[in-house]
């Protein structure tokens, strides 16, 4: 079985040899329906360097991939760009296996690295500055910090020779595949899947993301190929996903709608239809989900060039459904900008649902437009109407503003 895990060769001197996880569904909250990969990276030069390591459970297939060029125990230097488990947790045991000379990480990430694994790295690893330049021989490694992209240890690495950024989470996305390179792989399925790891990963921390596409500008580092650690390399005009990068963080809404809802017995789902009716006559692009059927991983990956989010819910227990909970405490966390909307629900005999939402958008900083509506039981005729008229406001509102 180790023999059919093979590194790939990127360039003369750099390696892939990460792990396929092509099962992984759910991480940590985000649907992974397309699977994803670990990416580490074997560097040959006077000194190897093994830039991260892979999730623990695909330590074996990590090492086969490194013997299939050296001998493990040849690898001089371990580089961690970022500790979270999924690029360290096979870190202690890739140390045992390969005795290299020293292991590098930021300040925060030898923290967080001993915070992890305690005894087991204390000592072991060594720190590095932001700009500290390491010696291989005729190539050199440049660590430049990231912080909070997206953890705060977080940095990236620059090898000279090859003007190849190893960008650890950033410029990656969630995908399983037997091609390690964007360019052979369809550029829907690139443009989706990095739309979706932003969005879900990444958004919280757009403003550092448009700081730290200027600050490799302001480098003047030539880079032609980008390594992420989570999808594939990016080898021909890495450009594209900075620029595309650039283009999430800044949030501009287009005239594009979302609306999000969930129904017991179809009365709000008859209101969505309404609403979603209102703005599409008014020329609005409108994406329904019913939360019933839907992930909200993927109501999130829509919301980012959305201007609009409208939520319903029907009222259980004095209170909203418990999909549109979750959906909404998710997308708190997320940050999102430069949203306009409003809320809407059915009710038997409370109705406190669109209030509670109405707090719940608030919270999120998004601009209420027109008033919530309520429908008791069954929505009427009058009621239906005033949910079309909702749509047609929102759509109003939003192209005003979509754009500037």
């Amino acid at each position: 079985m180790g023999e059919n895990f093979r590194a790939v060769k990127v360039t003369e001197k750099v390696y892939w040899v990460g792990a396929i996880d092509w099962n992984i569904r759910d991480f940590h909250g985000y649907s992974t329906d397309r699977g994803t990969t670990y990416n580490a990276y074997l560097i040959l030069s006077d000194k190897n360097v093994l830039m991260d390591t892979v999730k623990a459970p695909f330590f074996d297939e990590m090492i086969y991939r490194i013997s299939s060029v050296i001998d493990p125990e040849k690898i001089d230097y371990i580089v961690s760009n970022h500790s979270e488990m999924d690029h360290s947790g096979s870190l202690v045991k890739t140390i045992g296996a390969v005795k290299p000379d020293k292991v590098f990480a930021s300040k925060m990430g030898k923290a967080a690295l001993t915070a992890h694994f305690h005894a087991d790295v204390e000592g072991v690893v060594n720190e590095v500055k932001d700009g500290e330049v390491l010696e291989l021989g005729d190539d050199t490694l440049t660590f430049m910090e990231t912080r909070m992209l997206h953890w705060p240890d977080s940095m990236v690495s620059y090898l000279s020779g090859d003007s190849l950024l190893f960008s650890q989470d950033g410029f990656g996305m969630h995908l399983a595949s037997s091609k390690r390179f964007g360019d052979e792989i369809e550029d829907s399925v690139l443009e989706r899947e990095s739309t979706k790891y932003y969005a879900n990963i990444l958004l919280p921390y757009s403003n550092l993301i448009l700081k730290l596409i200027e600050k490799i500008k302001a480098s003047g580092l030539d880079i032609k190929i980008i390594a992420p650690d989570h999808g594939p390399i990016w080898r021909k005009e890495p450009g594209k996903i900075v620029e595309l990068y650039g283009k999430f963080a800044k949030m501009e809404p287009k005239n594009k709608a979302i609306v999000v809802y969930d129904t017991m017995w179809q009365s709000t789902a008859k209101m969505a239809a309404a609403i979603e009716d209102g703005l599409a006559d008014s020329g609005t692009e409108a994406k329904v989900f019913s939360m019933g059927s839907n992930h909200r991983s993927d109501v999130v990956t829509e919301i980012i060039d959305a201007g609009a989010l409208i939520v319903g819910s029907p009222t259980l227990n004095n209170n909203i459904f418990p999909t549109l909970a979750d959906l909404l405490t998710y997308m708190k966390g997320l940050k999102p900008k430069n949203l306009i909307g409003q809320a809407f629900g059915s009710y038997g005999w409370s109705g406190e649902s669109p209030k509670i939402l109405q707090g719940l958008l608030a919270d999120m900083e998004v601009e209420l437009v027109g008033e919530m509506v309520r429908a008791q039981y069954v929505p009427t005729g009058d009621s239906l109407e005033s949910c079309h008229a909702l749509g047609k406001e929102v759509s109003k509102r939003l192209k005003a503003i979509a754009g500037k």
